[in-house]
């Protein structure tokens, strides 16, 4: 497996202005030594094309791969947005668009799935796969309803990118690893629920995302987050 950090992790830094997107760059190469960065469409000041290209350009200069584009509102969004959105991981050379389906109560299933066929064929267009996330109440709240998910939508652009610690109770993680393609990890989780995850991911050869449920993370136990993941990856 490979690492990499969310900035939805540092979100009151960057909302705060405490912190810069770049800064948060700089931070994840040199302090947390990540192998990746996952980027929330929130933290972006711009999104021309010159500091998108400045973005990526400096992922690289870091040594940093553009593991994931976060954007939480994804499938809510209208066709244009959508389309936007894609365009801005192509720009940013991102291969995966992470994004969570609504709430079951906001929409019927129906059109949730018309709304995920529409996507996953801008998604072929722009050569950008999306990484479902499970989020709970929704319509992939689960393994089953995930799997759900990926086999009406019918769409090699379309996998899986779950937190399998908040998966749906009753759920085995172990069904979705054939087609995940991203993975969620909160710095919060304690030292067994990473143990579990890397005895479960001995084989995977993807991105384990760092994050923080509540926005609210520092560098210093971050790393130490980091640090024990790869402690416990060994030992597996």
């Amino acid at each position: 497996m490979k690492l990499a950090c969310s900035s939805t992790a540092f979100d009151e830094q960057l909302r705060s202005g405490d912190l810069t997107q770049l800064e948060w760059i700089d931070a994840c190469a040199r302090e947390l030594a990540a192998d990746g960065v996952v980027f929330d469409v929130r933290h972006f000041p711009r999104t021309d094309t010159d500091y998108l290209a400045q973005v990526k350009k400096m992922s690289a200069d870091l040594g940093l791969t553009v593991a994931a584009l976060r954007h939480d509102g994804f499938f809510t969004a209208d066709p244009a947005h959508i389309e936007q959105a894609l365009e801005m991981a192509l720009a940013l050379g991102s291969p995966l668009l992470a994004a969570p389906l609504p709430p079951a109560t906001a929409a019927a299933w129906d059109p949730v799935l018309e709304r995920l066929g529409d996507a996953a064929s801008l998604a072929k267009r722009h050569n950008v796969t999306i990484a479902l996330r499970n989020q709970p109440h929704s319509f992939a709240a689960g393994a089953h309803d995930m799997k759900r998910v990926i086999k009406e939508t019918d769409s090699a652009w379309l996998r899986y990118g779950p937190e399998f610690e908040t998966l749906e109770e009753g759920s085995d993680p172990r069904e979705l690893l054939p087609k995940t393609v991203l993975v969620w990890h909160d710095m919060r989780a304690g030292e067994s629920a990473a143990e579990r995850l890397c005895e479960l991911l001995r084989d995977y050869r993807g991105f384990v995302t760092l994050d923080a449920a509540q926005g609210d993370a520092h560098v210093q136990p971050l790393k130490e987050a980091v640090d024990r993941i790869w402690r416990l990856s060994y030992k597996v």
